[in-house]
């Protein structure tokens, strides 16, 4: 860390800029046209052929009809087009709706017809169903492909590259919305978290204090660019570092150190199931000469083999959400409660205030330390409020507070450790238990691949706790061993009654299990076995 430069240091590389994505831009600009900004699929964009493409870009969207305030959705894989579209929309003042590539006609179809928008960028194989879920939009939004061209979805590229030199419009103000991303919709439909230029650039910045991102740091993204991790932490902190950003276009197990070794990258962000799959790979797969000395979304459960096996000197874990990026992160210089969501974050600047957090019972009284209650957050980058949705923006905040509904607990040192979601809270006995917890414990099993403990109906009212598990490969494991393995480790009321072992879990598109599909699913209490019984 001796040679790192501090965040703040960091931060007075470059000049004082507007907080546009443009003026942030080209202040790093400056500090060297010709140094690598993005690396995609084997092509290299300087950080002046960056910006050339972009200001290219907005003249195209403008010349075919997207003004301040319009809505433009990519719907992709991983792609150079993502950062692109993001950009030459933020400087004409038009807004970026990215969208799971995995969705279907009717969950795509929502978001496309809520957020109306202008257009379409997509991938060829998933043309067709953009085409069908945007059927009901008027006036119908025009279409681009990233991977071809058709003759009314002309090639994004081409779009770039015959655009012409019409002069742009008036630039995007810092707080103008320039995103638009839409919660996971587990339960109801998906919310549209709205974000200004601002909150981007903001983020980005305090990313540099989470991960002490260097000028040049070489950092990989192997999340989804619909997910506020790679473009909040991950994007935003590449551009406010002046780093590099190397943009897989979807995680790949077998070919993730292969990728860090080629490229030489430096740090990368992960989530839970990323972190556990690549702690089960063979290790055959594992290239010791890696170069990342920063890792950040490590759990405690992967810490020692990414720390003892895989050699990354720091592991960083936090808290944030789409409403609320990077609220809370172990700070890389110390001391690193593993566990923990870590205290409230800071910004390379002590003068700008960050994050205030607390944790309130059900009357929104404070408590405590080590008493479990839901997470509060007052934030500088919080969201501008769910897109034409007013009543579920004000039923979020109380008294400026964003109300998280986390269950969370704070220690006496400020740290904050993750309990639970609290819908995720089974009623059993009369008693809360945290779902979370059982997942925690049967992951703990030697055997299990993934879990997800849900309530299902007891004959007596409340609650009985059900757990869906994926053994390892070629692993057998019973039931009575899941609750003799519990009954060691938990109450006996947290010792779970029923055990279903299943082939795959459903998930969120970002990779949590989506218990509120389980819940849906009556068969899974036909198929398990009831420990009462036995």
């Amino acid at each position: 860390m001796d040679a790192m430069k501090t965040p703040l240091e960091v931060l007075n590389l470059y000049s004082p800029h507007d907080y546009t994505l443009a003026g942030a831009f080209a202040n790093r600009l400056k500090a060297g046209a010709q140094r690598e900004f993005l690396v995609h699929q084997g092509k290299s964009w300087t950080w002046q052929a960056f910006d050339d493409a972009v200001q290219q870009l907005a003249r195209a969207l403008t010349a075919r009809g997207i003004n301040k305030g319009d809505r433009v959705s990519i719907v992709a894989r991983n792609s150079d087009a993502h950062p692109l579209l993001l950009f030459a929309c933020a400087r004409i003042g038009a807004i970026m709706v990215p969208s799971n590539p995995e969705y279907g006609v009717q969950e795509l179809g929502y978001v496309l017809k809520h957020a109306a928008v202008t257009a379409v960028i997509c991938g060829s194989e998933g043309l067709a169903v953009a085409r069908e879920a945007a059927a009901a939009i008027t006036p119908a939004p025009w279409f681009s492909l990233i991977d071809g061209a058709e003759q009314d979805a002309p090639n994004f590229f081409d779009l770039i590259a015959q655009s012409g030199n019409a002069a742009l419009p008036t630039a995007g103000g810092a707080d103008d919305t320039c995103l638009i991303i839409y919660t996971s919709g587990t339960t109801g439909f998906p919310k549209g978290a709205m974000h200004s230029q601002r909150n981007f650039i903001t983020a980005g910045e305090a990313n540099i204090s989470r991960v002490w991102l260097q000028p040049d740091e070489r950092m990989m993204v192997v999340l989804p660019m619909f997910h506020v991790n790679a473009l909040f932490y991950s994007l935003a902190g590449a551009l406010a570092a002046g780093a590099t950003l190397i943009l897989m276009q979807r995680f790949s197990a077998s070919e993730f150190w292969n990728v860090c070794v080629e490229h030489g990258v430096t740090q990368v962000n992960i989530i839970e199931a990323v972190g556990r799959i690549l702690a089960r790979r063979p290790r055959s797969e594992f290239r010791p000469e890696h170069k990342v000395t920063k890792l950040y979304g490590a759990r405690a459960d992967i810490v020692e083999v990414f720390s003892k096996e895989f050699h990354i000197p720091y592991l960083m874990g936090g808290f944030g959400m789409t409403e609320i990026p990077g609220v809370c992160c172990n700070p890389l210089e110390g001391p690193n409660k593993q566990g923990t969501m870590g205290p409230p974050g800071r910004h390379p600047d002590p003068a700008r205030p960050w994050a205030q957090c607390k944790v309130v019972d059900d009357d929104g009284n404070e408590v405590g330390a080590d008493v479990i209650g839901e997470f509060w957050v007052k934030h500088p980058i919080v969201m501008q409020g769910y897109f034409r949705d007013p009543e579920q923006t004000k039923n979020s905040f109380k008294d400026g507070w964003f109300m998280t509904g986390d269950l969370v607990k704070r220690d006496a040192d400020g740290y904050y450790t993750f309990i639970s979601r609290k819908k995720d809270i089974i009623r059993r006995r009369g008693e809360n238990i945290a779902g979370a917890e059982i997942d925690r414990v049967v992951q703990s099993h030697p055997g299990v691949f993934e879990v997800a403990a849900i309530a299902v109906p007891s004959e007596l009212g409340e609650d009985e706790i059900l757990v869906a598990i994926i053994t390892k490969p070629d692993v057998k494991v019973t039931a009575e061993e899941i609750r003799a393995w519990c009954a060691e480790r938990l109450a006996a009321m947290k010792v779970p009654r029923f055990v279903v072992f299943v082939d795959q879990l459903p998930h969120t598109p970002t990779h949590k299990v989506a218990k509120e599909k389980l819940k849906a699913d009556k068969s899974l209490r036909a198929r398990a076995v009831d420990l009462q019984s036995k």
